[in-house]
């Protein structure tokens, strides 16, 4: 296995991950935001190629077996927490919500997976790549959102140490989810 930053070429393989930490809802967004006569996985591949913003290539690291792309690891600083803009759809309130309440946290924004790499150690490999990124960048924290129906990462980040801190309801408008709530956790970053 072999952790490596990504690189703007790898934007196809960025958006998918992002989209599979958040069941659908990057897709639900990009489709509302391209319109009827754009292509949505082309815009959000757009956006993970740019060389700014949180969703960027800059924030992300990908696990490779044998030179594949299985897993994606994408974190930046937490935004110091203010008022939410009041024209914020209210499909992404509860996440800035919970966001708030760990200032000063470097928030891992997504931990995903390909199903044919899945218990090959890569999502646990990942996980302490981001707490040496976390402490290099001088942050005491990690904070993370997951859907209370990733069943398979709560396991995964309560065995490595993440406490939950809060929850927020899943607001779904239409947005076509399973998904009931968003849970906020937190996890010290040894040494730092």
């Amino acid at each position: 296995m072999q952790i490596r930053k990504a690189r703007a070429s790898d934007a196809p393989h960025l958006v998918r991950f992002i989209n599979m930490a958040a069941d659908d809802l990057p897709l639900h967004f990009w489709r509302k935001t391209a319109g009827p006569e754009g292509d949505p996985w082309a815009l959000g591949a757009e956006r993970a190629a740019r060389e700014t913003g949180n969703f960027s290539y800059q924030n992300a690291w990908l696990a490779e077996i044998d030179g594949a792309v299985g897993a994606c690891l994408l974190g930046y600083p937490a935004d110091e927490p203010g008022p939410i803009d009041p024209d914020t759809p209210p499909i992404f309130v509860p996440l800035l919500e919970l966001e708030a309440l760990a200032p000063g946290a470097w928030y891992l924004n997504v931990l995903a997976t390909y199903d044919d790499f899945r218990g090959k150690g890569l999502g646990s490999a990942l996980l302490a790549h981001a707490e040496t990124v976390a402490r290099a960048a001088g942050h005491a924290s990690i904070s993370l959102i997951a859907a209370d129906t990733h069943r398979d990462a709560l396991r995964l980040y309560a065995a490595k140490g993440y406490g939950e801190i809060a929850r927020r309801p899943v607001v779904k408008d239409d947005w076509q989810v399973d998904a009931n709530e968003w849970i906020l956790f937190t996890k010290p970053v040894a040494g730092a």
